[in-house]
């Protein structure tokens, strides 16, 4: 129930900047959040939201869980803040040792941010401190792919490829370049999972190896599933050719699993579902279910040994001159432990994996809807893209946005595709209530 001071709006919205927002439009029509329980938030007015979206794609054991919320509250009484420059605290390894039980392979090592964007930074700068401690210093070039969105900082938007993300800013980092998106409605529109169309365009990674030579590339990064841009699944056998060319000159991969890690696709992370091994994995979101901001990057042991085991100078040497304020915070270590265990204790990666044929079958119900061009899903991963209207792209799905939210439904949009990615913990009711809401929705736009 709400009480008066929950219930009560901000006289001024003006000094909040909202990121990723249309600011004007949203202060003139508020859609204001007071409280959050399960699958559902309540508006200041008191009505109930559906959210389809995990909030941004992170709230995956779901709302107000009292073993995470506990958790929190027991480690801020405990222990507020300790440095890890230099000094640290338990939590941080145990968590350190449960992330590297949880990853695929010899991904055995944690280094702990506070965001996805710090993540893809991070990663970014152990691939070329590694191949630098190899002795391959030239390798300094990061290949990124059209439309990936890695985050906001100018590494993350430099290997980004959302052009409203990047062209606002200058330059950005210099030797960057970016694969083929592999998206293309003419051979692979409304694939259920991983379309059969699109995996020969991972060979355009030889094209830009020859175009710059191996021996300046250090990195490829993509996402497994690119998210922010609207769910594009990878075609059959795409990342396992990324991995072998990659392999083959020396280039390490990356997979941003921002979104992907931590049940979105039934497993613990992309990586193990698509069977192929990264070099260095970026993840946030899922990791405390949004309760406190924590990322963490996953890297292969021989990464780690060759930048922290290989050091010739003395022990007591700083290895990588990287770090943030908040790395592994006492509270987000907290919430991170206690979210892992709810994942484990209520088998919600393997719940995920089970409602995953539901979800499929609901979503690609709405082809055949007015304006619907697309429908793609993987996991509890779904998009449903729409046609533009000529010279506006994005106001369709803007409509649809603000349409669903009255009728009770929290969806996400990205130019004039809707995105859902519902709590892990999503009943069958609830699949079809957010997509029948979205079916009366583009029934009601022009």
């Amino acid at each position: 129930m709400l009480t008066r001071e929950m219930a009560s709006v901000p006289n001024n919205l003006e000094p909040f900047w909202m990121p990723f927002t249309a600011n004007r439009d949203f202060k003139a029509n508020p859609r204001l959040i007071a409280k959050a329980e399960g699958m559902y938030y309540t508006t200041t007015d008191g009505q109930r939201i559906l959210d389809a979206t995990a909030g941004l794609w992170c709230v995956n054991v779901g709302h107000g869980r009292e073993r995470v919320v506990e958790a929190i509250r027991a480690q801020a009484a405990e222990l507020d803040f300790a440095p890890t420059f230099q000094f640290a605290h338990p939590k941080a390894f145990e968590l350190a040792s449960r992330l590297a039980d949880l990853f695929p392979g010899d991904l055995d090592h944690a280094f702990f941010t506070n965001s996805g964007s710090e993540s893809v930074d991070t990663a970014l700068k152990i691939a070329l401190a590694y191949q630098r401690a190899i002795g391959q210093g030239t390798r300094t070039r990061l290949i990124g792919r059209e439309r990936g969105y890695h985050g906001v900082g100018f590494g993350g938007i430099s290997v980004g490829g959302i052009v409203k993300n990047r062209m606002f800013f200058g330059s950005l980092l210099t030797g960057v370049d970016h694969l083929p998106h592999t998206l293309n409605l003419e051979h692979n529109a409304f694939s259920r999972g991983q379309p059969a169309w699109g995996a020969h365009l991972a060979e355009d990674l030889e094209r830009i190896i020859a175009l710059h030579d191996a021996s300046t590339i250090a990195a490829v990064i993509v996402e497994p599933v690119a998210g922010s841009i609207g769910v594009y699944p990878p075609p059959q056998g795409y990342l396992e050719r990324l991995r072998e060319i990659t392999e083959k000159h020396g280039i390490l991969l990356i997979f941003d699993e921002v979104i992907t890690a931590f049940g979105r696709l039934g497993k613990a992370s992309a990586s193990e579902y698509f069977g192929v091994q990264p070099d260095l994995v970026t993840t946030a979101k899922g990791l405390t279910s949004g309760t406190v901001p924590m990322g963490a990057v996953m890297a292969r042991k021989h990464i780690h040994d060759a930048i922290v085991g290989g050091a010739t100078s003395s022990p007591q040497t700083i290895e990588l001159f990287h770090g943030y304020t908040y790395s592994a915070h006492p509270l987000a270590c907290a919430a991170a432990l206690a979210t892992l265990e709810v994942y484990k204790e209520e088998g919600l990666f393997e719940r995920a994996a089970e409602l995953a044929p539901f979800w499929e079958e609901a979503l690609h119900s709405l082809a055949g809807e007015p304006h619907v061009i697309d429908v793609r899903n993987i996991g509890l991963m779904g998009a449903v893209e729409m046609s533009s209207r000529p010279g506006k792209v994005g106001e369709r799905a803007y409509e649809a946005m603000v349409k669903a939210w009255e009728k009770g439904v929290m969806i996400r949009i990205t130019g004039d595709t809707i995105a859902m990615s519902p709590p892990l913990i999503v009943q069958k009711h609830e699949i079809e209530t957010a997509v029948e809401t979205v079916r009366s929705v583009v029934r009601e736009l022009a």
